[in-house]
């Protein structure tokens, strides 16, 4: 049976998959730590991206080149925003774009220089899978999380999600970068630090790719705060069901 990589940035993110893991084999390589082995009978390796899109990308490429996976999930936490993207929520992303990307005005902005696109769209089929699993899990759960206990249920969202080397942390950044994507003609729902990175990684080698974050944040200047709340008493929890939904429909 095909392998599938289950990718996060943190280990927090990932550390409840570990210790599920059956018949666990961790082969290091590219200075980090593959960890091969079963989840649901399934054959999955499971690694760190690490933060941000270089390091993100050398993840995924050691994933496609050293263990030759079939399918790369990644899975994490995001700030939101998009107004009705709230702290708990889930965003499946139907594609990503590299929202400090910039080679204006030798090309438009945000485009890919000589790929011709900005948007890099996810497989729907394994899109489609995560996103029943995220909805099925959050109907089981019920209100879910929340920092300020003033939204009464989460939602499962898709749509596009942006991906910068920067850590979005203030309102007014907040708003200016959802402003900006809006005028190119992209309605972000979510902005992290790795995704774009390994969509474009797996656009190369033909590797389908898909991607599910749970909001932490909403990208303003609570962000560092509800970041680091979520992250470690959440993170993991969402990562867990919706993985284990997925593979087992997978």
């Amino acid at each position: 049976m095909s392998r599938t990589a289950i990718l996060s940035a943190l280990t927090e993110e990932q550390h409840g998959l570990l210790a599920l893991l059956q018949r666990p084999q961790k082969i290091s390589h590219a200075g980090r730590d593959f960890w091969l082995g079963e989840l649901l009978g399934k054959p999955v390796v499971l690694a760190l991206s690490r933060i941000g899109k270089v390091a993100a990308a050398t993840t995924a490429a050691a994933l496609i080149e050293q263990f030759g996976v079939a399918r790369i999930v990644f899975t994490g936490v995001a700030g939101g925003l998009a107004p009705g993207v709230q702290v708990g929520d889930v965003v499946v992303a139907s594609g990503f774009v590299q929202h400090d990307m910039d080679a204006s005005p030798i090309f438009p902005r945000y485009e890919l220089p000589l790929y011709g696109r900005s948007l890099i769209a996810c497989d729907a089929a394994l899109t489609a899978l995560l996103f029943e699993a995220a909805e099925a899990y959050l109907a089981r759960t019920g209100v879910g999380f929340n920092v300020s206990s003033s939204v009464p249920v989460q939602r499962v969202h898709h749509g596009l999600i942006v991906s910068g080397d920067r850590f979005v942390s203030a309102a007014g950044e907040s708003a200016a970068l959802r402003s900006a994507l809006q005028s190119a003609g992209h309605e972000a729902l979510a902005v992290e630090m790795e995704g774009a990175a390994v969509a474009q990684v797996c656009l190369d080698y033909g590797v389908p790719f898909a991607a599910v974050r749970t909001i932490s944040d909403r990208a303003d200047d609570q962000a560092h705060g509800d970041f680091a709340l979520f992250v470690q008493t959440v993170a993991g929890r969402y990562t867990d069901h919706i993985v284990h939904g997925f593979l087992d429909k997978l």
